[in-house]
């Protein structure tokens, strides 16, 4: 519901994610806000407030941004956003199960936040991150960079095959349920 592309546009920023050993690849994803969106949030008075809670929270993703459009809205509630990344796993960038990829600057800013968590982090970055895994069907956005960062890094620990199908069945029921989604 806004002019523009279908995917992210490839030079924002946010789009440049670390995958396994820390290495950086483009993320594909379907576009909910508008173009550009990585820079209204500093520069655009009205997204003021996304920003400091983005930077202030606990999680680093706020609650309710102005910048999503009505259709992004719906999108990232049933994370229909998040099925181009199915190129990222051909690509063999990303595989289906894993945790989330961060952002570089958000690992640096949240382990400021959370002192104690590197060990975690760099537990976690021993494997490719995934389109779902552990901490998105427990949880989402509900969940802390410091809670967060340990259920990736359990998954990591206990990676195995009866794991990511049991992460794959319930995948589809939090999908509907649209609950943790921002």
């Amino acid at each position: 519901s806004s002019p523009g592309p279908v995917f992210v546009e490839k030079t924002n920023r946010h789009m440049r994610r670390l995958g396994k050993n820390a290495k950086v690849f483009r993320l594909y994803k379907f576009r909910s806000m508008p173009v550009k969106a990585d820079i209204l949030e500093k520069t655009n008075p009205k997204y003021k407030s996304a920003y400091i809670e983005k930077h202030t929270s606990g999680n680093y993703k706020p609650t309710n941004d102005p910048r999503v459009t009505k259709v992004g809205r719906f999108i990232r509630k049933h994370s229909i956003d998040e099925m181009p990344q199915l190129i990222n796993v051909l690509r063999g960038e990303m595989s289906i199960v894993g945790p989330r990829p961060y952002l570089q600057e958000e690992l640096e800013e949240q382990q400021g936040k959370f002192p104690g968590t590197e060990k975690y982090v760099k537990e976690m970055s021993t494997v490719k991150p995934g389109i779902t895994g552990y901490w998105q069907v427990n949880g989402r956005i509900d969940v802390n960079f410091d809670k967060r960062i340990k259920m990736d890094a359990f998954y990591a620990r206990k990676k195995s095959m009866l794991f990511d199908v049991l992460i794959v069945l319930k995948t589809p029921w939090v999908m509907l349920a649209g609950k943790g989604a921002v």
